[in-house]
């Protein structure tokens, strides 16, 4: 509950003052006593109350204040709140894309991994049978020989030139093998021309 100063008069309480100091200068005894000392009370209530309406004013002034400092501070809030709320949506969406991103690297990842599995599974079966190659080209190595080609090319004309002579004698069975053997040369040549066409 609020007071209401009211200002005294500008000189209605110094007039009052000096009216009861006049008259306890002319009153004896107690009675001129008690005027001073209702003067002197005055005074001091005078005094109270202008520091009373001081201080109201003082407090007016800072409840004011206060008030707009309030008033700002739950604007400030407001704001506040407001952008929170705003960084945890933004949060949340983050959070969305960063595990969509992750789920679909862990896919990505399921898949290389299983094609790197696939891989070495081909790359096991390819080994095995290169090692099955190299074991049956070990083996036909053992039982075939490299001659030049010029080599083949005179002994088939030594063939010939056996057969030709076993002929002129009649040895029939000479002439066979001899005709044999070029024969098996010539197919060897012509293997290679096969093979080799440049």
């Amino acid at each position: 509950m609020s007071a209401t100063v009211v200002p005294l008069p500008p000189n209605s309480s110094s007039e009052t003052i000096d009216f009861l100091r006049r008259m306890a200068s002319m009153v004896s005894g107690r009675n001129g006593e008690m005027l001073l000392r209702a003067a002197s009370l005055i005074v001091s209530l005078a005094q109270r109350a202008m520091s009373a309406e001081r201080l109201y004013h003082e407090q007016q002034v800072e409840s004011t204040r206060n008030t707009e400092l309030r008033e700002a501070a739950e604007l400030a809030r407001d704001a506040m709140l407001s952008q929170i709320a705003a960084l945890r949506t933004q949060l949340a969406e983050v959070t969305a894309a960063s595990a969509a991103e992750r789920a679909a690297f862990d896919a990505e990842r399921g898949k290389l991994l299983g094609l790197m599995q696939h891989a070495e599974s081909h790359i096991g079966k390819f080994t095995s049978e290169l090692e099955t190659l190299r074991a049956s080209v070990d083996s036909f190595n053992e039982t075939v020989v490299s001659v030049p080609i010029e080599v083949l090319r005179l002994a088939r004309t030594q063939f010939e030139y056996l057969s030709n002579g076993f002929a002129r004698r009649g040895d029939v069975i000479s002439q066979a093998m001899s005709e044999i053997g070029g024969f098996a040369i010539d197919q060897a040549l012509t293997a290679k021309k096969t093979a080799d066409p440049a």
